[in-house]
């Protein structure tokens, strides 16, 4: 749980650019270059937004990831490496960060990217009126007044952050948080172009108005057909970025996406985990299957009957075959998921619960037992309604689950599919019973994960509240190693509450041309741009 930065020191730490790797592509000796280096990847769903304070989900920070940087990145490691910043120091008792900003950083329009550019950003972050769907994101490092803020209580520009000269910017945190310094490597706390902003307003991201400071920046968005990003000739590590020009095309569907790469249409794509095995056989160099800190899950809706009954919730969760569907309907190295943190986050070992140690013969018996105590039975079948956003491996997935369900407790289920943005106002709005859903982590710490069930959280869709729980997920916030807390806070929410149903833990399984070179996800599943090229073929 140590990250280096938070070991107390006599005085003062100090990392320095020299103890970092620098992010660029790095190209093998005796590697010969295409003269395109142009490349198109799969994007997923369309993004509902590409503003870093706004972001809310993969599709949006995956093209911001290459359109913006903030103070420092992850290598395919998830270690850090400089950004913006070329150095940080830490205080004595690790509250106080200060970062040392590269000179030579720049936005897309040529103004230079400064320490008030990050200030404005985190205080965008938290203001009430900019309405960030991660604006508990700042809350969790605690830092100073982020809480109140965020609450309306005082002014934005109360918070914490300071720039205490153009290329100096510093961030107070109210107690020690071991894991910050993980977590400034997402794009709500990126910097934002203050003048773009306030001169246009929510079109400032559009092709014509966007200035970003990354190794892209926006040509083209054609809603629902692509993205086009070129290389930004103003951002300070250009030289060594190779690719030209990246288009992300917006395909859910898993059959789509795998018609287009064979056709040559995308060099980065997913493909129907059903065919997996054939692909596998047929494209043994393309297919990659790396680690990846996600969790797949449907969430209960406590705040409608009867998944307000914790009978209930443990009786359809513990009915789901989970090493089934990781074998034999997924088979590409997912791990079944009692608990919610995933079990490859880094200096975490999660807890042992009960019914992960259960046949699934006794989970089924004990879920008859369950629902049958709650009022149900044949002549009276729990019936209700499975909410997924539209893609064929969710509706696979949910129709496997559903029949599951009905084998075991003669429930009667309704799958309804909504596209992605819809699905997401539906469940923001409580207006669903049992949807789908699924957590890559923001930073390599259990907190990421878990923090998603406390009850201020704003991906708690399913409304879930134990105070045991919030206790324990504060607590664990001023500790260098909070495992303890973790622990006991799965115990409560998954062995005792069963607020949401885990199902599996997730890899990153893709397709990529074999003349793709510098393809090397991080933890976060993440594969910048900038990293990749194109060999000759």
């Amino acid at each position: 749980m140590k990250s280096k930065s938070s070991l107390r020191l006599a005085a003062f730490f100090s990392a320095t650019l020299s103890c970092l790797s620098v992010h660029a592509a790095v190209i093998p000796e005796g590697v010969t270059l295409s003269p395109v280096q142009d490349i198109v990847r799969n994007g997923g769903q369309e993004p509902t937004s590409i503003d870093p304070q706004l972001i809310q989900e993969d599709a949006g920070w995956i093209r911001a990831f290459d359109l913006f940087e903030g103070l420092y990145s992850q290598d395919s490691e998830g270690n850090l490496e400089p950004g913006v910043a070329s150095s940080y120091a830490v205080n004595e008792d690790n509250t106080v960060y200060t970062f040392n900003l590269r000179k030579d950083a720049k936005w897309s329009n040529g103004d230079s990217v400064t320490a008030h550019d990050f200030v404005y950003g985190f205080q965008r972050a938290v203001a009430p009126k900019t309405a960030s769907p991660y604006a508990w994101y700042m809350q969790i490092p605690s830092i100073v007044n982020a809480d109140h803020i965020i609450n309306g209580d005082i002014e934005p520009s109360e918070l914490g952050v300071k720039a205490l000269d153009d290329y100096t910017f510093q961030v107070t945190l109210e107690r020690p948080v071991p894991y910050f310094m993980k977590m400034i490597t997402y794009p709500t706390m990126f910097p934002a172009p203050k003048k773009a902003i306030e001169k246009w307003g929510a079109s400032w991201t559009k092709p014509e108005h966007i200035v970003s400071n990354g190794a892209y920046t926006l040509k083209t968005w054609n809603v629902n057909e692509k993205m086009e990003l070129v290389r930004n000739p103003q951002y300070w590590n250009n030289a060594e970025t190779v690719i030209n020009k990246v288009t992300y095309l917006p395909i859910t569907d898993g059959s789509a996406q795998f018609k287009r790469y064979q056709a040559g249409d995308l060099d980065v794509s997913g493909f129907p985990l059903s065919h997996f095995k054939k692909i596998k056989k047929d494209l043994p160099n393309d297919v990659r299957i790396d680690p990846m800190l996600g969790i797949y899950y449907y969430i209960f809706n406590t705040n409608v009957a009867p998944f307000n009954d914790i009978r209930v919730r443990k009786a359809l969760s513990y009915s789901i075959d989970r090493e089934m569907i990781t074998k034999y309907v997924l088979g590409t190295g997912q791990l079944p998921a009692y608990g919610f943190a995933p079990e490859a986050v880094a200096g975490y070992t999660p807890p042992k619960l009960d019914y992960s140690t259960w046949t699934q013969k006794e989970r089924d018996n004990k879920a008859m037992a369950l629902l049958k105590d709650a009022g149900y039975s044949k002549s009276n079948p729990l019936s209700f309604t499975l909410l997924y956003n539209t893609n064929e491996f969710h509706k696979k997935l949910a129709i496997a689950i559903a029949a599951m369900w009905k084998k075991t407790l003669g429930v009667k289920v309704t799958l309804e599919n909504q596209e992605w943005k819809t699905a997401l106002s539906t469940m923001s709005a409580g207006n669903f019973q049992v949807g789908r859903y699924a957590w890559i982590s923001d930073y390599n710490e259990a907190s990421s994960t878990l923090d998603v069930l406390t009850s201020e959280h704003g991906n708690n869709y399913g409304h879930y509240q134990r105070q045991a729980y919030d206790n324990l997920m504060n607590q664990s916030r001023t500790m260098k190693d909070p495992s303890k807390q973790y622990q006991a806070a799965e115990k409560i929410a998954i062995e005792e509450d069963m607020a949401v149903a885990p199902i599996y833990q997730y890899t990153s399984v893709k397709v990529v041309k074999p003349y793709v070179g510098g393809y090397n996800p991080n933890p976060q599943a993440v594969v910048y741009t900038r990293n990749l090229y194109i060999k000759s073929h």
